[in-house]
C-alpha cells in the first residue's frame, strides 16, 4: 500500500490486473463498464485511495472515458480521492445527529488529533470526516471507524478519546 504521503505512478499487478479480469469476466460482452464499482474497490483496497493515475489506468483497462470513472469515484462517498489515515473516523452529520451534539464531536476530534476534516495526522494513523446519514437516529450522535467500519453509537468526548486511545495502541501492537 502507498504511503498517505505518496503519489507514485500506478502500476496495477498481475494479481490485481487478474482480480479485474474476473470481475469483468460477470458481466456480458460489451458491458465491462459495469464492473466500475468492484473494480475501483479493489484498487482502493490496494493503494489505499483513488489517485487520478489509478482511476485514469481503470479507465484505460475497461475502454472507457476517465470521466465516467471520475464521475463514479466522486458522487460515492465509499471512495477516496486523496490520501486518508489508517483509521477513518466518520462521524454522521444529519439534523438528528447534530442536535445531540455530532458538530461538538467533530469539533473535539479536530483538536484532538490536530487535523482537520480530511487531512491526515502526522503519523498517518488517521483522518475524519462528516458523513451522511449513518441510520442511527436513535443512538446519536454516531461514529464508523474504517478500514474495518465498526460502529459506535452515543458518542461523548470521553467515548472519542478512547477510541482514539485503543486504535493508537492497536497500531503500535502490530
Amino acid at each position: 500500500m502507498l504511503s498517505v504521503k505518496e503519489n507514485k505512478i500506478v502500476e496495477f499487478s498481475t494479481p490485481l490486473l487478474e482480480k479485474f479480469a474476473e470481475v469483468v469476466a460477470r458481466y456480458p460482452e460489451g458491458r465491462q463498464k459495469s464492473a466500475l464499482l468492484p473494480i475501483l474497490h479493489l484498487v482502493q483496497a490496494e493503494y489505499g485511495w483513488l489517485s487520478v493515475d489509478a482511476m485514469d489506468k481503470v479507465a484505460a483497462y475497461l475502454d472507457i472515458r476517465s470521466i465516467e470513472v471520475y464521475e463514479v469515484a466522486t458522487f460515492y462517498t465509499m471512495f477516496f480521492l486523496q490520501p486518508k489515515g489508517k483509521y477513518v473516523l466518520e462521524v454522521c452529520r444529519t439534523g438528528p445527529c447534530c442536535l445531540v451534539g455530532a458538530e461538538r464531536i467533530m469539533q473535539h476530534m479536530e483538536d484532538k488529533l490536530g487535523v482537520k476534516e480530511g487531512e491526515v495526522t502526522a503519523d498517518g494513523l488517521f483522518s475524519w470526516r462528516g458523513v451522511e446519514c449513518l441510520a442511527a437516529c436513535g443512538y446519536a450522535p454516531v461514529l464508523q471507524i474504517g478500514p474495518e467500519y465498526t460502529f459506535y453509537e452515543n458518542l461523548t468526548e470521553e467515548k472519542v478519546d478512547q477510541l482514539i486511545d485503543e486504535l493508537k495502541q492497536k497500531a503500535q501492537t502490530k
